[in-house]
């Protein structure tokens, strides 16, 4: 099999088939009739979004394509699913300023995925391309770049434990990895079943144990950092592409079940799922956060919607983003009771704030464009930290 990348013309639109793949199974009876249909319905329906390579991601995932069929399935879906322009950002005003600073990262083309601000102030990133861990000094503006210890492991998300060691998903390379930044040694924790190839997002609870979402392999992750030990649970329901994770305050650890209407929690003790299902039949959440009253917002990625859900009660709200229904809400983050995301469809990527108590939206165009904002997160000192994909670089927003 060689392995050829995808022009970004190509890479763009396929950005459609795959969102919507997603969110519409079954493939053979939602897929156009056309040469290709049959290697695009066996292969791709686990797929990531559109502004990747995405044929050389699938295989790097695992998917098989022969040197007869790659060729054949870039037409088809070139044919299929021609790129539609962006919509244009929605700027919604409001007493809150922003200001934003930028850095780009020190490799180009790293693809920095993922953002995380640590205890010391210093803001990391994952180069998922480049297949690269990445520190940032916002006050001395130095980069230091770490290489992961296995060639093209794909780091896509990332956390760090209370004694400042960085953890992060190998979304090529079915591993957890550990880095210990004083040495810049990686300690590789391999995924127990063949299955649970991509890992995807983690997240530690108080007691130190570290969870994570397997999305194609259909698994939420358990990992014991004290003894190493890797244990993996299916998802009930099939095909469900567990993304975002979160822990709320009472150590549950709650999952987007981007492929349906779902948001999965998994019982810490017996390790059972527990689904829950989301009023809207259509509703893909992709990421999660949880307020300090354990209330769960979600990004409604293929509606284009802010979601609410209250465990206790079972009470569902939503919201039109303000982009409209392409908006692709995305990462999101609860800072000081107030909701911030992003909206990765509108041109230029947009930093939203939602006010619970108001209802009010207020929203910003990113600077630099965003190139599709996936993660972000809260600082300590009540700032935002935000990964910008595809325009290479990391963004620090002051709020006032």
């Amino acid at each position: 099999m060689v392995r050829t990348q995808l022009t970004t013309g190509v890479g763009a639109l396929l950005a459609g088939v795959c969102a919507w793949a997603e969110s519409a199974p079954p493939p053979d009876a939602q897929l156009p009739a056309g040469s290709g249909r049959e290697i695009a319905a066996a292969h791709c329906m686990s797929c990531h979004d559109a502004r990747e390579d995405v044929i050389e991601r699938m295989t790097k995932l695992g998917v098989v394509l022969s040197d007869a069929q790659r060729p054949v399935l870039t037409d088809y879906l070139a044919r299929s699913f021609p790129p539609q322009p962006e919509p244009s950002a929605k700027v919604i005003g409001g007493s809150t300023s922003v200001s934003f600073h930028e850095w780009a990262v020190a490799t180009p083309g790293a693809f920095p995925h993922d953002p995380l601000a640590t205890a010391d102030g210093a803001i990391w990133y994952t180069g998922q391309r480049a297949s690269v861990l990445g520190r940032i000094d916002p006050q001395s503006c130095a980069i230091r770049e770490y290489p992961t210890s296995v060639p093209d492991s794909g780091p896509h998300g990332l956390t760090a434990d209370a004694a400042g060691h960085i953890w992060f998903t190998a979304n090529s390379a079915a591993y957890v990895g550990r880095l210990d930044p004083a040495s810049g040694q990686i300690t590789a924790y391999r995924m127990p079943d063949d299955q649970a190839r991509d890992p995807h997002t983690p997240v530690f609870d108080r007691s130190g144990i570290l969870w994570f979402t397997v999305q194609g392999g259909n698994r939420v992750g358990r990992l014991d950092p004290r003894s190493g030990a890797v244990r993996l649970i299916e998802v009930p329901t099939a095909h469900a592409l567990p993304y975002g994770i979160a822990v709320n305050s009472k150590g549950v650890p709650f999952f987007a079940e981007f492929g349906t209407h779902r948001i999965g929690a998994i019982d810490p003790h017996t390790l059972a799922i527990h689904e829950y299902v989301l009023p809207e039949g259509a509703a893909r959440p992709r990421r999660l956060a949880i307020d300090v009253h354990d209330v769960i917002w979600y990004t409604d990625y293929a509606r284009g919607y802010l979601g609410r859900f209250d465990p206790t009660t079972g009470a569902a709200s939503e919201w039109a983003s303000p982009g409209g229904a392409h908006a692709q809400p995305y990462g999101i983050t609860v800072l000081d009771g107030i909701v911030w995301y992003s909206e990765s469809g509108v041109s230029p990527n947009t930093l939203v704030r939602f006010d619970p108590n108001s209802g009010a939206f207020q929203t910003w165009p990113i600077p630099s464009g965003g190139g599709v904002v996936r993660n972000m997160m809260a600082t300590r000192d009540h700032r935002l930290v935000l990964a910008e994909s595809g325009v290479g670089k990391l963004a620090l927003v002051n709020i006032r």
